[in-house]
């Protein structure tokens, strides 16, 4: 009986904290529905290694590496990017770029609202190394993948509370972003309707810009190739037309798949001792000034603009210009129906928050241009 419960002993806690921490990501994921795919396996996951010796990890024992099931995990889908890329097929067979191509301007919105991720990275180079800072700054693209491909390549010590803020945040959206556009807007503004002309969009058309855009992308941050390739093509099976199955397979089955291998691998980054760091309180601040700042971008962009146009803009969709596809888009636009039930935003917001999917990607690319040794 004493063997049974001997490891007890090696129970500290920091580990307790981390059950409840896991605890509490699982509860935002169940009672509150906040991206539960990805949640659930973290939350669960942050208990899995904290256990004391816990074989989903990597043990000394004995002198011998004992490894754990999410540890090789780790090595073979995180830390050569294997996992946010393949992710990436999937987000890009899900993303109908039609309301965009309807309206190219709505691009310059997603650019935008990359304004957060470069004014963290100012805040957090008086405290991190640049390295570390770049890493952090990318929490503000609201795009998890990217996020964990930035910081692997720069090799930051702080990966995992990255990770966990960049998802973390990315489902907290909902609750960040209302109060950010109802300070910087007024009740006016939030009531302007802005009519949605639908024009035809050709096959030709929809072909041609993934492919476009992977290499004009290519061009300008060359680092984010293999992201904004994967994306792209993730999207050209969608619009070719001639692969179907291979669509709806990357859609749902390859990206559910891939989102609960992710879930569980993040929280093998998030073993108390590496994670309850005051760094990490930090780390998860200057992520959230990152995302608040993002919206601020947008919305205030929008608002400029209004000063020399005739035909005005509602500066909420400004906000739709972060990469939290398509979450961003749909909280515009239910914000835009509550003011006025027949203010109908979405094909504007979610226009809106594909060109800053490509434009998140963009601006990791030209982070790791500038830092990536």
């Amino acid at each position: 009986m004493e063997i049974l419960y001997s490891n007890l002993g090696n129970l500290t806690w920091q580990q307790v904290v981390m059950w409840a921490i896991g605890g509490l990501l699982i509860y935002l994921a169940i009672a509150k529905d906040m991206e539960p795919s990805l949640l659930l396996p973290m939350g669960f996951g942050a208990i899995l290694v904290n256990l004391p010796m816990s074989g989903a990890i990597d043990q000394w024992v004995s002198g011998q590496l004992e490894r754990g099931a999410l540890s090789v995990l780790y090595d073979a889908g995180i830390a050569n990017e294997l996992f946010p890329l393949i992710l990436f097929i999937g987000i890009g067979a899900m993303i109908d770029f039609g309301p965009l191509l309807n309206n190219p301007k709505l691009m310059i919105f997603g650019a935008a609202a990359q304004f957060g991720i470069f004014f963290t990275l100012c805040l957090a180079g008086m405290f991190f190394d640049l390295p570390d800072a770049a890493s952090i700054a990318i929490i503000g693209a609201a795009d998890g993948p990217t996020a964990i491909v930035v910081a692997q390549k720069l090799q930051s010590q702080y990966l995992g509370a990255i990770m966990v803020a960049a998802y973390s945040y990315m489902a907290l959206v909902p609750i960040i972003q209302p109060p950010v556009i109802r300070l910087l807007t007024t009740k006016n503004e939030r009531l302007i309707r802005m009519p949605y002309e639908q024009k035809s969009v050709s096959k030709t058309t929809r072909i041609l810009f993934p492919i476009l855009t992977t290499i004009v992308a290519g061009v300008v941050a060359p680092a984010s190739v293999s992201l904004v390739g994967f994306l792209m093509f993730g999207n050209l099976i969608r619009e070719c037309g001639v692969l179907n199955s291979l669509s709806e397979t990357a859609q749902k089955v390859l990206a559910n798949l891939v989102t609960i291998f992710l879930g569980l691998t993040i929280a093998s980054q998030m073993q108390a001792e590496k994670f309850l760091q005051p760094q990490t309180l930090l780390i998860l601040g200057l992520g959230l000034f990152a995302f608040v700042f993002d919206t601020a971008g947008g919305v205030l962009f929008a608002k400029f603009l209004n000063l020399f146009l005739k035909k005005k803009i509602n500066p909420m969709i400004g906000a739709a210009g972060i990469s939290a596809f398509p979450m961003s888009g749909r909280i515009v636009h239910k914000m835009g129906l509550k003011e006025d039930p027949q203010n109908f935003l979405l094909m504007h917001s979610i226009g809106v928050n594909v060109s800053g999917q490509i434009a998140s990607v963009i601006a990791g690319g030209l982070i790791l241009n500038f830092f990536a040794k």
